[in-house]
């Protein structure tokens, strides 16, 4: 099944936070993850830089890390919407005012398909992660409640709204290991079109970040 971009929030087996970010694409698979100053980004392989004539949604931060008076907070989302929810988080703003403030802003890409834009945070130590959700018909933001061994996810197309239902196994302990997952393990092995990822996962000092890009 193709879903598109997808996002996932949980919790590896030993009990660290995750964020999880996929790119799954038909129409513009040349694309990689790369490490910023910043954070984790999407951008187009060497030789295709000119795909972002043809779309401004490809490339952009897709992993960052926020941290405001002893909080740290791991976001990862499919645009430019990563960061002013890492910003927001950043003054002080609670994760869900940061989902609903800069998705409603920003809303849903105006590209041919409507593209949903999608976000999931999670704070180191928290029980909860959040995900949430802007689409042409509205917008929903929702936390979850973490378990060892277990990553919700949802993505831009079928299965576009952050449901309990969408769940996942998930193995992986690392933040290597974690984007190679949301590509090849547990449910997403069965999603389609897999192209890029990306992934954070809660360490004693922070988060550690890691990409991954698929071959071709």
């Amino acid at each position: 099944m193709y879903v598109g971009r997808i996002v996932a929030v949980g919790r590896t087996p030993n009990g660290n936070n995750a964020v999880l970010y996929r790119v799954s694409s038909r129409s513009f698979p040349n694309r990689r993850t790369v490490r910023t100053p910043r954070g984790l980004a999407v951008v187009p392989r060497e030789g295709h830089e000119s795909d972002l004539s043809k779309n401004p949604y490809i490339a952009y931060n897709c992993v960052r890390v926020a941290e405001s008076a002893g909080r740290v907070v791991a976001v990862a989302t499919n645009g430019s919407q990563t960061d002013p929810i890492a910003e927001k988080i950043a003054s002080g703003m609670s994760i869900r005012d940061a989902l609903v403030e800069s998705l409603i802003v920003l809303d849903y890409e105006k590209d041919d398909f409507n593209t949903p834009r999608i976000a999931v945070a999670v704070a180191r130590g928290a029980q909860e992660g959040w995900g949430g959700v802007v689409r042409s018909d509205g917008l929903h933001v929702r936390s979850f409640a973490l378990e060892a061994g277990k990553a919700f996810y949802f993505a831009t197309y079928e299965t576009n709204d952050p449901r309990p239902e969408y769940v996942s196994d998930f193995e992986a302990e690392s933040a290597q290991e974690a984007a190679e997952w949301v590509v090849s393990g547990g449910a997403f092995a069965e999603l389609e079109k897999p192209v890029c990822s990306a992934a954070a996962v809660e360490t004693a000092d922070g988060f550690d970040l890691a990409g991954y890009t698929v071959e071709t």
